[in-house]
C-alpha cells in the first residue's frame, strides 16, 4: 500500500487526444452519401460554413488560394464541389500547395473528375491577380 494518496485516474498528465471533431466527420459523411443529382444541388448555408472552417490551413499561401476561390464561387458551390474540397483538405499543406502551384498533378487513385475540376478552378483563381496601376 502506498503511503500517499494516489491521484484519480482523471489527473493523468497525458490522457491522449479525443480525436477529430465529430461535426466535421458528419459533414464528410453527408457529402459522400449523396446521389448524382444531389451532388449538383447548391450547398446549404450550414454546410458551406462548416466547409469554410474545415478549409483553414497552416500555410498562408494555401489560405490565399482558398479565400480567392470562396470569394468567387461560394454563392454557387455544389455538394459535389464540397466533396472535392474535402478530398483536397485531407492532403498535407505542402502537398496541397504543390497541386495549387502546378508542381505536381493529382493522382488518379484519389482524385476524381470533381477534384480535378475544382483544382483547376482554384488554380485559375489563384493565378488571377489584380493589375497594379503605376502611381504618378
Amino acid at each position: 500500500m502506498p503511503e500517499e494518496p494516489e491521484p484519480h485516474q482523471g489527473h493523468r498528465q497525458d490522457q491522449g487526444i479525443d480525436g477529430a471533431s465529430r461535426h466535421l466527420i458528419l459533414l464528410q459523411e453527408e457529402i459522400t452519401m449523396q446521389t448524382a443529382d444531389e451532388l449538383q444541388q447548391p450547398l446549404s448555408e450550414r454546410a458551406l460554413s462548416k466547409l469554410k472552417w474545415r478549409c483553414r490551413r497552416g500555410l498562408l499561401e494555401n489560405d490565399l488560394f482558398i479565400a480567392r476561390f470562396f470569394e468567387r464561387h461560394e454563392s454557387h458551390m455544389t455538394n459535389g464541389q464540397a466533396g472535392a474540397m474535402e478530398t483536397l483538405m485531407d492532403l498535407s499543406d505542402n502537398d496541397l500547395l504543390d497541386l495549387l502551384l502546378r508542381r505536381k498533378e493529382p493522382e488518379p487513385e484519389w482524385a476524381g473528375a470533381e477534384v480535378v475540376a475544382l483544382l483547376q478552378l482554384m488554380r485559375t483563381d489563384g493565378a488571377q491577380r489584380p493589375a497594379i496601376s503605376p502611381s504618378s
